[in-house]
């Protein structure tokens, strides 16, 4: 339902303590028990910030990003050393204002994130260059339960990037590529 150990699917820094219907129910009720209609969110994002908020453009077609169905990364930009998420799109212009996502808070724990990932990664190299598959695993599976784990797929995603390792280091981008080819060995 949501990357990590139970984070909001929104803001990816709180547990996920509610059920969002992501199509407010005073929209469409038939999609009350439509499993894709359910997303693991915190209280805040759910109850404080998009409650029943579900714009839509000219056309009737939602503005939020839907993260069943698509790319978040096709609507938003992650700035790595602020944590701030620039929009790329209307839906990401939406997203980010309607679940609030360029609150301070949560601009600090992606930037921190960056730096936790940045750590992260040389250790997990390391480990890998070592051939110490137990420490490797334990390394992948604590990216994964961290708080703001949206930060490492965006970074995986850049990996390629022109520049990615003048923001995030050659050696970071060497751990990168060998994330990605062990997680292709694996299947």
């Amino acid at each position: 339902m949501a990357p990590g150990v139970h984070r909001c699917m929104y803001c990816g820094d709180s547990l996920g303590t509610d059920i969002d219907h992501f199509e407010p129910l005073s929209r469409n009720p038939h999609r009350a028990f439509e499993w894709i209609n359910h997303l693991l969110a915190c209280s805040y994002c759910n109850s404080n910030k998009k409650r029943d908020q579900y714009p839509c453009d000219s056309y009737g077609d939602p503005l939020l990003i839907d993260p069943t169905r698509e790319d978040p990364y096709d609507h938003i930009r992650l700035v790595f050393t602020t944590g701030k998420y620039i929009p790329r799109s209307p839906k990401g212009v939406a997203t980010i204002e309607v679940f609030g996502l360029s609150r301070v808070s949560l601009e600090r724990g992606r930037a921190s994130a960056f730096i936790r990932n940045k750590s992260m990664l040389r250790d997990f190299n390391e480990q890998l260059n070592q051939g110490n598959s137990s420490a490797v695993e334990e390394v992948q599976n604590s990216m994964f339960e961290q708080p703001f784990v949206d930060v490492f797929f965006a970074m995986l995603q850049q990996t390629e990037a022109p520049g990615a390792s003048i923001v995030f280091g050659g050696d970071v981008v060497e751990a990168l590529k060998a994330w990605k080819n062990l997680s292709i060995q694996r299947g």
